[in-house]
């Protein structure tokens, strides 16, 4: 059964739902503020919260705001109060309040409301609140933007050079409330026109194109013919090239069909200063997926993260969300410190510094899939810290290698996202 977190200053109203709730085979935690409920949130995400209105430290609606604002509204909320108006559940509903109890709660309404807010859809609304935060943010906002745009003209869109988290942000951005998901590698069996019935008005996805199995095309050339008469959007998503995903065996007519209409995924170059904003709401997003542990970033962290050059064949998103997700399962404390980040940093490094330069992320092929100035950027950068590990972090060797005067090089460190500190100390230069 669900796990439910009642939040009430009461403790006869909290003992009393305990109770009822616990009678019908669900788990109960029990909040007598705020701040508790707060912890309890980030600790053990409920699949559903009954939410007092009025409280001694901080209202229910102001923690409505809170979780809203900050991406962390991705289970239903029900309000409560013995003193509601119509206006404050409206308010509270506007915020995303599912639905609103008035005291004294009748068992039956109360039970009732219980069971619609943990219907197994309402899983898709509960996700959409936490990803319709991100998509406010710098560039992701104007990813989403291109995304409605295009799919107002279009039921079938490409998502050129994203894949993953960042792809299915793109394409839950077309969900409205309550629509049907569905995500097309989840099923290894033949789409049905039953299925399609029950998916109408909704979202069909499918995270990546390359490599695409026999099934996973046979599905996509049956719902591609009937997303009209079922009013679904498609959205297929590919990190590398049309004539990549060809070569990996999936039907020349079928990419070119599918890849008719795209949007591009903004490389997090374009807008480093959104990172500040936008690490804190990738983290969290991650949390809600049960990726990591709930983490917060201290602010000397965030910056060395901002400050760091991310690129790639996908703009750097892949690594960005690598990162990130090392960072919250190393962090041996809540909040990810500056220290963290160096020591990832440096632990990535060395293991690139470490393999063959043909058998190193930095490989032919690699480049061959980026727009010119990051394959030369990606290039420089292996090329320079592999100088940098021959000579043992010697700069005056590096210089004399590369054929850079000191000066200058140290400046392409810098544009490069190459940090030396560590080295330094240790060559003594």
């Amino acid at each position: 059964m669900a796990e439910i977190l009642v939040v009430d200053d009461e403790v006869g109203i909290r003992e009393l739902l305990s109770e009822i709730l616990a009678d019908e085979g669900h788990s109960v935690m029990l909040a007598e503020n705020a701040t508790k409920a707060r912890e309890l949130r980030s600790s053990r995400r409920p699949d559903l919260v009954l939410l007092d209105i009025w409280m001694p430290d901080a209202d229910g609606i102001s923690l409505l705001k809170e979780w809203s604002a900050n991406g962390l509204l991705t289970m239903p909320v029900v309000m409560m109060s013995g003193h509601g108006t119509i206006d404050t559940a409206v308010e509270a509903t506007r915020i995303g309040a599912v639905d609103f109890l008035e005291k004294p709660i009748a068992l039956q309404k109360l039970l009732a409301t219980v069971k619609k807010c943990l219907k197994p859809d309402a899983s898709a609304t509960r996700q959409h609140y936490a990803v319709d935060s991100l998509l406010q943010i710098g560039l992701l906002k104007k990813f989403g933007q291109r995304i409605a745009q295009s799919a107002k003209h279009s039921p079938i869109l490409f998502l050129r050079g994203a894949q993953g988290l960042i792809a299915e942000v793109g394409a839950r951005s077309l969900l409205t409330p309550h629509a049907p998901w569905l995500n097309l590698s989840q099923e290894s069996r033949a789409i049905t026109q039953e299925m399609l019935e029950q998916h109408a008005g909704g979202v069909l996805f499918l995270p990546e194109l390359h490599g695409a199995g026999r099934m996973a095309q046979m599905n996509l050339s049956f719902v591609l013919d009937r997303l009209a008469k079922y009013r679904m959007t498609l959205v297929v998503a590919s990190s590398v090239s049309a004539e990549a995903i060809i070569e990996s065996g999936v039907d020349a007519a079928l990419v070119n069909r599918l890849s008719d209409v795209w949007v591009g995924l903004p490389a997090i170059a374009e807008s480093a200063n959104d990172l500040p904003e936008l690490l804190p709401a990738l983290l969290t997003l991650l949390c809600e997926q049960g990726n990591v542990p709930h983490r917060n970033m201290a602010p000397d962290a965030l910056n060395v993260l901002r400050q760091k050059n991310w690129s790639g064949a996908d703009g750097g998103w892949s690594s960005l969300l690598g990162a990130l997700k090392n960072l919250a399962l190393n962090a041996l404390d809540e909040t990810i410190s500056r220290q963290d980040v160096d020591a990832l940093l440096l632990s990535v490094s060395e293991h690139v510094l470490q393999k063959p330069v043909e058998e190193s992320d930095g490989s032919l092929m690699q480049f061959y899939e980026m727009p010119l100035k990051e394959a030369r950027d990606a290039f420089e950068r292996l090329y320079l810290t592999h100088h940098i590990s021959r000579s043992s972090g010697n700069m005056t060797r590096v210089a004399e290698q590369s054929g850079l005067e000191r000066t200058h090089l140290y400046r392409k460190f810098k544009q490069l996202g190459i940090t030396l500190e560590r080295r330094d100390n240790v060559s003594g230069v």
